[in-house]
This record gives structure tokens, C-alpha cells and sequence, in this order.
């Protein structure tokens, strides 16, 4: 493998650590996008299926005791859950050409709405009403892409949770739609054991990079970490569109 890809790859998925340690979400958003850039989207999804269970597992349980009153939770979580059934089996279906565009547009959608509707509030009796469609779009767009963030996202940000309130509900439908999205992969014969393996490997340099996410929440201004990560997005982004408008 060449050696500015493992580079690269290794760097993601540290950014995706310091996004997660600080937001409690957007590690896929950080890294599925540059190994989609160097490999393909297929594989980017695989190597994120376990560190998207696992590491969402320890921050549900460190922020367990902020999850939202009543059934909401669980409605997002189970909606997303069965939105990532259909959308893994268009993850195994589609041309690799249009799972790229799905990932080129899923990030180019996240940094849109950051910019665009950075003050917009969602009261939580409307949330509750759209809460199924919401988690069944959200779901299809982390099977087909493995990236649900804008719209999961962008939807809890909207709400205005605290901080402590967004990762543990954010946590529960990442868990949710990770725990159907792995047996998905193996029953379409897209994951293997030695891919599991690279998969839970890749959940070092995550939790590696987290506490240095929660640090820099602390210590750096929201705005000027959002910026930061929206620049690294939006390189990204514009490589994937040009892979797939000319590979």
C-alpha cells in the first residue's frame, strides 16, 4: 500500500477521533471520505463498522445519565436502524460511481447547513413530530454511505441540546444503526473477518485522538474548531466529486 495513503488514512481517522472527542459525532464525516478518496466507498464504510459501534458504546456510557426523558431515543434510534437495512443493501448494489457522489454530496450537505443555518432552532414538539422520517433518512444514508451526519446531525444541533444531552442521544442511534449495519455486511457478502479485523484496528487512532477532541472543546472557541473542520471537509469533498465525475 502506498505510503501517503496509510499517511492519510491514519490522519483521518485521527480527525475523526478529535471531531468525535469534541462534538460527540463526525467520525465518519472526517474519515470515510479520504479512504473512499484513496480506496472506495465500500471499504470506507467496512473499516468504520466497528469504531462506529464501539466508540459510540463508551460515550453512550460516560454520558448515559444525560439521555433524553421518554420515548424519543428510542424512536430515533430505531428509525435509523431500519433506514441503514435499505440503505446498506444499496451499499451493496449500487455503481461505485454513485456511492462516491452519495459521499461527495453528504459532506458538501453537512458543511451547506453549518454555514448556511448555523442559528436555526428546531422546538422539540415539532422534533418529536418528523422524528421518523428524520431517523428512516438518516439510517438509509449511513448504509448506502456511511455517513448520516447531515441530517442526524444538523437535526439534534437544531434542537440547541446541551452538549452532554446531544452525544448521549446522538450516541444511541449511532449504536442502533451500527449494530444492524455489521450483520448487514456479512449476510451481503460485502465484510469478511480479516475486514472486521482492519475494522477494530482502525478504532485505535480514534480513541486515541478523542481526548485530545474533548481538550481542544475546552480550549479553542467553537466557531474557530468549526471552521477548522469544515475546511479539512470541504477539500475533501471537492476530491471526491472530481473522482467521481472523472474515474
Amino acid at each position: 500500500m502506498d505510503p501517503l495513503a496509510i499517511l492519510a488514512i491514519f490522519t483521518a481517522l485521527a480527525m475523526g477521533g478529535i471531531v468525535k472527542g469534541a462534538t460527540g459525532a463526525g467520525a465518519p464525516v472526517a474519515a470515510i471520505p479520504v479512504i473512499a478518496a484513496f480506496f472506495d466507498v465500500r471499504l470506507a464504510v467496512m473499516v468504520m463498522a466497528a469504531p462506529n459501534l464501539l466508540s459510540n458504546c463508551w460515550q453512550l456510557w460516560q454520558f448515559r445519565a444525560h439521555r433524553l426523558p421518554g420515548s424519543f431515543p428510542w424512536i430515533f434510534a430505531g428509525g435509523a436502524a431500519l433506514g441503514c437495512i435499505g440503505g446498506t443493501l444499496l451499499l451493496a448494489s449500487l455503481p461505485e460511481r454513485w456511492l462516491v457522489l452519495t459521499v461527495a454530496l453528504c459532506v458538501a450537505a453537512y458543511i451547506g447547513l453549518r454555514l448556511l443555518r448555523p442559528e436555526f432552532r428546531l422546538a422539540f414538539a415539532t422534533a418529536e413530530r418528523i422524528v421518523w422520517p428524520v431517523s428512516l433518512v438518516s439510517g438509509v444514508l449511513q448504509g448506502a454511505a456511511g455517513i448520516s451526519a447531515p441530517v442526524s446531525v444538523s437535526y439534534l444541533n437544531a434542537m440547541r441540546l446541551a452538549r452532554p444531552a446531544f452525544i448521549a442521544t446522538i450516541s444511541a442511534c449511532f449504536i442502533a444503526m451500527a449494530a444492524v449495519q455489521l450483520p448487514m455486511l456479512f449476510a451481503t457478502g460485502l465484510l469478511s473477518w480479516p475486514l472486521l479485523g482492519v475494522s477494530i484496528f482502525a478504532l485505535l487512532p480514534i480513541l486515541g485522538f478523542m481526548p485530545l477532541g474533548a481538550w481542544l472543546a475546552r480550549a479553542l472557541t467553537p466557531a474557530g474548531f468549526d471552521r477548522l473542520v469544515l475546511l479539512m471537509l470541504g477539500a475533501v469533498a471537492l476530491r471526491l466529486f472530481y473522482v467521481a465525475f472523472t474515474g
